[in-house]
């Protein structure tokens, strides 16, 4: 879920001809979560392959990342390492949830509630090992570099993107900002025409990007007291005050307060963690040890995954692939010209 800044961030609506030749550190459990909850059919069930494998999120990620990578996006997928015990009671309560989901989704199916099932079959998504590397050997095949954080995949995508290693970084959760990441694009994932939750609308989304300096000097704010803001409604990390959401927190910090400040205003008493959990935001544990390097594709390898141990279609994959091979070739020649002048 990640914190709920979405009232208070100034957000622009961009396309992705914007992004060409950008890099964007991309959190990958981030989107491919996503891909896992909006590629399924009509009653919910995700693709899989002859095995009864899941492949909505290889699905997610090859057509989506050749999309991106056609229009000039240079992504590279940052992949969590191991998470902070402080988020134990966070996973708990997503996995309560999804068991819920699941027990729910039966009752649908008992009851023959057609239109229920997708709700529910999305909010019991859940990745595996054998998930997460598969979708690693894809994108390195597709000459997309893989980072493999120490820890959440957005402080190092922040990282990553203060350095100036890369553009910015890319999630649909706003965590980056308070990890200090200095432009956070979403909607990667999910760009495009999308049909709203049980509902017979389609809608447009566009990318959006968002301005960590522009959108502080807009609330008049340090990016410390964002965090601030952050910890007061609830993060990841900790469950926040009950009662003060993201406007009344911005009106506190504005005031001079602190976390430990508004909790006495409620007469409740602070969270024992709090220390540690600005500690994650601002001094998160990241890594120096990796290249950025985007490689011709490599069409073996791809059929491999794709077509040989997934039963993905040959033609499909071999169009995309042409298409992918043919851009690079057409960026390579480009950049070559571009030296002499």
């Amino acid at each position: 879920m990640g914190v709920q800044l979405g009232d208070l961030v100034e957000k622009k609506e961009i396309s992705l001809s914007d992004l060409n030749t950008r890099e964007i550190a991309i959190d990958a459990f981030n989107s491919l979560y996503q891909f896992l909850s909006i590629i399924r059919q009509y009653d919910g069930t995700p693709l899989m392959d002859s095995q009864g494998r899941i492949t909505s999120h290889l699905s997610g990620l090859f057509y989506r990342t050749a999309n991106l990578l056609q229009n000039g996006v240079k992504p590279v997928f940052i992949f969590d390492g191991e998470h902070s015990l402080l988020k134990k009671s966070t996973i708990e309560k997503r996995e309560e949830a999804k068991e819920k989901a699941k027990q729910k989704l039966e009752e649908a199916k008992r009851a023959g509630r057609v239109k229920e099932l997708r709700k529910y079959a999305q909010a019991t998504s859940r990745l595996s090992d054998d998930m997460i590397k598969d979708s690693k050997e894809l994108l390195e095949a597709m000459g997309v570099p893989v980072v493999q954080a120490p820890g959440e995949g957005e402080a190092q995508a922040a990282f990553m993107a203060a350095e100036k290693e890369v553009w910015a970084a890319g999630s649909q959760d706003y965590d980056s900002l308070l990890f200090g990441a200095p432009r956070l694009v979403r909607n990667l994932a999910i760009t495009g025409k999308r049909k709203l939750p049980n509902k017979n609308i389609y809608v447009v989304i566009k990318p959006e990007l968002i301005e960590l300096e522009e959108t502080l000097a807009g609330l008049g704010i340090t990016r410390e007291q964002l965090i601030e803001i952050g910890l007061m409604i609830g993060t990841d990390f900790n469950q926040g005050i009950k009662g003060i959401g993201p406007k009344k927190a911005l009106e506190l910090v504005k005031q001079g307060k602190s976390y430990e400040d508004a909790c006495k205003e409620k007469g409740m008493e602070c969270e024992e963690v709090i220390r540690e959990v600005r500690k994650i935001f601002l001094k998160p544990r990241i890594t120096k040890d990796y290249s950025l390097e985007w490689k011709k594709p490599d069409e073996v390898r791809i059929m491999k995954v794709l077509v040989e141990e997934h039963d993905f279609s040959k033609d499909r994959v071999l169009k995309v692939v042409d298409a992918l091979i043919t851009s690079y070739e057409e960026r390579e020649t480009q950049q070559r010209i571009d030296k002499w002048f």
